[in-house]
Parts: C-alpha cells; structure tokens; sequence
C-alpha cells in the first residue's frame, strides 16, 4: 500500500479568499514557492554577472529579479542559471513568501505601515529596500506606481497577510 502524496500548500493559501474579496483599487495575491538564491560577490565580479550594483535598486534577470541587498549580497529570484565567479550562492526558496500588490490604493495602504517615502519621485519602478511594513522585515521592490511585491519570511507570511488586510479595510 502507498501512501496518497500530500497536496503542496503554501502559508498564505487560507487568505486567497480574502484577498480575492478586497476592493477593486487594491489587488493582493502570494506566490509561496518563488525560487530564491542569496548571491555573494564583489562588485566587479557582481557587474560581470548582470547583478545590479546601484544601491536599493533591483533588476530582471532572466525569470526572475535580482535584488541588490547590499555591497556584497544579491537575492536572486526566479531560476539564478549560472553565476560563474560568484563568491557564495545559497539556494533560500522557502525562507520568503512573495506578495504581490497592485492597484490604486495599494500605495497608501503601503504607507500606513512603512517608514518609506512610496512616492513614484521617491521609489519609482526598480527600486528596493530592505524596510519594516507593520512589525515584520520585508524586501520591497517597486514594480511600477501602483504595483509592488513584498518578500516577507515565511515565518511572518501570516502575520503580515493580516496586517494588509485590515490595513486595506478601510477602501471597502
């Protein structure tokens, strides 16, 4: 007799209906099985890999995004392909739950939480910052005006869900 294989869940699977309920000026959906890669280099060897080396900035990279977190640290989401010279490349996909946030309001609700000026002048599309957004740590990257995707541990996934969502309530 074998066994019945478990369904892959991820931590934000009970919020799909919630976030599907939001107000058509606020879209959040989660992506809990992103592929995620730590990447230490210098910079020369980091410029030669297609990483971004202006600071808080981040870039496409083939599937994914590579995201300067420091003078010497990338995350590299998606797929991280080949880094031939790069000093450490630690695979650490299940350690961040990605939230994607879209619409009018999403700025605004951002705000309530985050110490950051979100203003498109401030934080247009390409920029990243490693900030707090409520009480948990989160890589912030804006996509566009109105778009953004929040990197979140997993361990506060949850927690972080919840604190969007009340903190959305009041564009019902």
């Amino acid at each position: 007799m074998t066994a019945d294989p478990l369904p892959r869940t991820g931590p934000l699977d009970a919020w799909a209906d919630r976030f599907a309920a939001l107000p058509a000026g606020i879209r959040i959906t989660a992506d809990p099985f992103v592929p995620m890669a730590d990447v230490r280099a210098d910079a020369a060897t980091a410029a030669a890999l297609g990483l971004p080396t202006t600071p808080n900035t981040w870039a496409g990279r083939g599937g994914g995004r590579a995201i300067w977190l420091g003078p010497d640290e990338w995350l590299v989401t998606g797929s991280p392909g080949d880094l031939p010279g790069a000093d450490v490349v630690v695979d650490v996909s299940g350690q961040r739950t990605t939230l994607h946030l879209a619409g009018e309001h999403v700025r605004a609700v951002l705000a309530t939480g985050c110490a950051l000026d979100l203003h498109p002048r401030a934080f247009p599309a390409g920029s990243a910052a490693q900030t707090l957004l409520g009480l948990a740590g989160v890589v912030l990257l804006a996509l566009d005006d109105a778009e953004y995707e929040v990197l979140v541990r997993t361990s506060f996934a949850r927690y972080l869900a919840d604190w969007l969502l009340d903190a959305a309530a009041e564009y019902s």
